[in-house]
């Protein structure tokens, strides 16, 4: 077969594209059929809303119309396979240039090219492919700035970038640099109420971020990262939080560091959880192999790398876990998007946040206004919350697990305000150190009432570990001293008066 201005291409696919598809399809041609030059155009939509989908059915009817070929560029050699399959399905001929293309003798026999940015960008700069006829370049993921040292090279294309989250993976080189105008797409929220998405229940989980470094491109490096999610009481954490949200449920844990993932994996595999690790160095063939052991286990555990972030669709996953922190929204949105995938039997998966991102960048379905980040994202990131503000701010849940070895309390009684305790501590002339006081009292009685022995008690203080922390944490903000070795003391010496109180006052006839 060879591209001709005669014929034109049937979509071959019996799937109807959503209403909101049609809809983006049509706003896209109003924009670039409007001037009477060329026009480069962003169009957003969140993680699972069809992205691929309407790129690829916008490029079969622009080679119709137009009679002129699309190239369509990724950062990612599965993005490249995933999007030349969907293009089958809709009936366009089309040639992925990867490593192994060297040059295009066959070039008139495609109407549409789908290429690796640095293989092209290769072959260009040898000159040993020209692509001819081609009206319109499509850039996938579009916020990675290792496309735009192609758009040189295409100067007389209409471009359309598309992307979940219109910021520019380098602050200094905003989107608004390269594009003239952006289309934002439906919202998460209206996905997810129109049942094209499943819903996310976020449970967070306070983690003081305070030992975490920047690195020059802006997010928490590897190294520190390591540090601080590979030690003991994180891993224990994040074992607690999956058996009290998720225990049973196929799981994905992003990491961001291979040592702290592979340490997940032995902490899982101890406690008898079926788990695999992941990341960049394994395989191709490791890869698909762990990737389908992941798809046919239902209570999968798979703790991964950032590899994961991009290109990898399980619709199956249940829950997602944050095991890092993270200054990215897009990697944010990456990462809880891989559990975002509705099925007839998944309405709703749960995101466990070991990182306060939640806190960072609010919920994952909360209102984002993507034209205003598009026209200014450096306002957008200098008004995010410092890592000191997220723990000021942060606000513990006591989970449902262990609010059940509490049924004696009413629910009501097992709150206690930091801050409001502190105000009226202060209104009444007391000593700061009432407020730690009047929280011992209040956990003493508790455990106490909900207690049948000593060793039920010393269990439930146990239990309230992250709860004690928080309070500690709050109440070191209210009187200005958060220093490690200040706040480590307070609650050590929380808890030493906490066990004697009930020793003394409930347990003491039967200690040996």
């Amino acid at each position: 077969m060879v591209f001709n201005s005669i014929e034109k291409f049937e979509r071959k696919t019996g799937k109807n594209l959503y209403d909101y598809q049609h809809n983006a399809i049509d706003q896209i041609f109003e924009q670039i059929e409007k001037p009477v030059g060329k026009v480069n155009l962003l169009y957003q939509l969140p993680t699972g809303g069809g992205k691929t989908v309407i790129f690829s059915e916008f490029a079969r009817r622009y080679i119709n119309d137009t009679r002129k070929k699309v190239l369509i560029l990724t950062h990612r050699v599965e993005l490249c396979a995933q999007t030349s399959r969907m293009l089958d399905e809709f009936g366009v001929p089309n040639k992925i240039i990867d490593s192994k293309v060297k040059e295009l003798p066959d070039q008139d026999e495609f109407a549409c090219f789908v290429a690796m940015v640095e293989t092209l960008s290769n072959r260009i700069q040898d000159s040993r492919i020209n692509l001819r006829q081609l009206g319109l370049v499509i850039i996938d993921e579009a916020h990675y700035n290792s496309f735009r040292k192609l758009f040189r090279y295409f100067e007389h294309c209409n471009i359309l970038g598309v992307t979940a989250t219109p910021l520019s993976s380098n602050l200094k080189l905003p989107m608004k640099d390269n594009y003239d105008s952006l289309i934002v797409g439906q919202s998460i929220s209206e996905l997810v109420k129109n049942e094209f998405l499943s819903k996310a229940k976020t449970f967070s989980y306070n983690v003081n971020l305070k030992s975490l470094s920047v690195g020059v491109n802006g997010d928490y490096t590897v190294a520190s990262s390591e540090r601080l999610y590979s030690n003991f009481e994180m891993q224990e954490k994040l074992l607690q939080a999956y058996e009290e949200r998720s225990k049973g449920k196929k799981t994905l844990i992003f990491n961001n560091g291979i040592q702290t993932s592979r340490n997940v994996a032995i902490t899982f595999e101890n406690a008898g959880y079926d788990v695999r690790h992941l990341d960049n160095t394994n395989t191709e063939k490791e890869r698909k192999e762990i990737l389908t052991w992941f798809k046919e286990t239902p209570k999968a555990v798979l703790t991964s790398v950032s590899i994961l972030t991009t290109g990898f669709d399980e619709p199956t996953v249940d829950t997602i876990i944050l095991n890092r922190a993270t200054k990215s929204l897009t990697l944010y949105h990456q990462m809880i998007g891989r559990g975002s995938r509705i099925l007839p039997e998944k309405r709703e998966f749960t995101v466990l946040d070991l990182g306060n991102n939640a806190l960072r960048f609010g919920l994952w379905d909360s209102y984002i206004d993507w034209k205003e980040i598009f026209r200014s994202p450096l306002s957008y990131i200098n008004n995010l919350s410092t890592d000191d503000d997220l723990q000021r701010n942060f606000r513990y849940e006591m989970p449902e697990i262990i609010r059940e070895r509490f049924s004696k309390t009413k629910k009501e009684d097992l709150d206690f305000d930091v801050k409001a305790e502190y105000k009226k501590v202060v209104a009444e002339a007391l000593k700061a150190k009432e407020v730690l006081n009047r929280s011992h009292d209040k956990h003493a009685a508790q455990i106490i009432e909900n207690s049948e022995d000593l060793g039920d008690a010393l269990e439930l203080i146990d239990l309230l570990s992250d709860e004690i922390k928080y309070r500690i944490k709050a109440y070191s903000y209210c009187i200005t001293s958060n220093s490690d070795n200040f706040v480590q003391w307070l609650e050590e010496e929380y808890v030493r008066k906490l066990k004697n109180t009930v020793r003394q006052h409930q347990f003491h006839e039967l200690e040996v």
